[in-house]
């Protein structure tokens, strides 16, 4: 089966001869199911790829890689639709107790695929569990990614149909059916299933209206105000940066922490914080200088300070090394303590 006769069945899909009966079919699906299933194709078909050709001389992944695909795409179709019938048939009926998300139930058929194509080396060794395995996927990933050989876009449009065979719920798809285009088309645009776009400048993403609420919690690129209360509005990716290094009310220390003030405040108030305790700091910094003093003779000194010097001129000074040095060279010119 080729990529036309897949798009063909879908559109076939859309239209249901039956008597008196709806005749087009919503074909809309979740799109953050669709995704991942087309993320799966990629890595299975990477991973059977590389099994089927490792330790062979003449031909590597790419080699494989065309017929490999056409061979798993006929291959999951076969078993998507036959999936249904299996689950009624081995399972005592739909509402049987089984897995019912289609991610999980096309990765299981593309790990049965993708061991189906292991060559005699993987059955033999221990290549299965290697490191150098999973690399050499990986790097198969990136190969056919960077050479545009199977686009995102082919691979959801394989997997809606996949999607559809597998969801007997009908949980990640629509299964609204009209009689008449003018219907369908109505019902599109109000499907929760559409497709719609982030409105976020610069965010690129699609995704179905119901997910749209969710996409918002996190799409790095909503304006959102500072988490740290500041006055300033930034994208959400820039959030972190933003509260960690320029944001005014980032969380510091006091510049005299190193001399016992314990303060945490708004790096924003920092100067007002050294203005308003300059006589606390000023004791602090006494007390590393002179430790036998007592504390009333600290405070004594400090007050002698204060009236001999600029208080401005103290309060200016924001760092413990230069407010040492100014106390020291203050005290000295004061003589000893009372």
């Amino acid at each position: 089966m080729k990529f036309t006769d897949i798009n063909l069945m879908e559109d076939e899909k859309k239209f249901e001869e039956v008597n008196d009966g709806p005749l087009f079919h919503c074909d809309l699906c979740d799109s953050e199911v669709v995704r991942e299933i087309a993320d799966v194709l990629v890595m299975g078909l990477s991973t059977a790829c590389v099994d089927n050709t490792t330790a062979d001389l003449f031909k590597g992944p790419a080699f494989v890689a065309v017929d490999m695909r056409k061979e798993m795409v006929d291959y999951l179709t076969q078993r998507t639709e036959t999936y249904v019938a299996e689950v009624v048939v081995q399972e005592g009926g739909a509402n049987a107790e089984t897995s019912d998300h289609p991610t999980e139930i096309i990765s299981d058929f593309i790990d049965d695929f993708a061991s189906s194509k292991r060559n005699m080396f993987n059955r033999v060794s221990g290549w299965l569990l290697s490191e150098t395995r999973e690399d050499k996927i990986d790097e198969f990933v990136q190969e056919m990614d960077l050479s545009s050989f199977w686009l995102m876009e082919r691979r959801e449009a394989i997997a809606q149909t996949l999607l559809t065979n597998v969801d007997f719920k009908n949980k990640f798809h629509c299964k609204m059916k009209f009689h008449t285009t003018e219907e369908l088309s109505a019902h599109r645009n109000q499907c929760s299933f559409r497709y719609i776009s982030c409105i976020n400048e610069g965010c690129n993403v699609s995704y179905s209206e119901r997910h749209k609420e969710k996409h918002d919690l996190t799409c790095p690129f909503k304006i959102l105000p500072c988490e740290q209360n500041c006055s300033t509005s930034l994208l959400r990716r820039e959030m972190d940066r933003h509260c960690i290094t320029v944001c005014p009310m980032k969380l510091v220390s006091c510049p005299f922490y190193q001399v016992g003030c314990e303060s945490t405040i708004p790096q924003s108030v920092v100067v007002q914080h050294c203005s308003e305790f300059l006589h606390s700091h000023l004791v602090q910094i006494l007390h590393v200088i002179r430790k036998v003093a007592s504390v009333e003779q600290l405070n004594s000194r400090v007050e002698q300070i204060e009236k001999s010097s600029s208080l401005s001129e103290l309060a200016a000074v924001r760092d413990v090394r230069s407010m040492t040095l100014l106390v020291k060279e203050l005290d000295a010119k004061l003589g000893p303590l009372e």
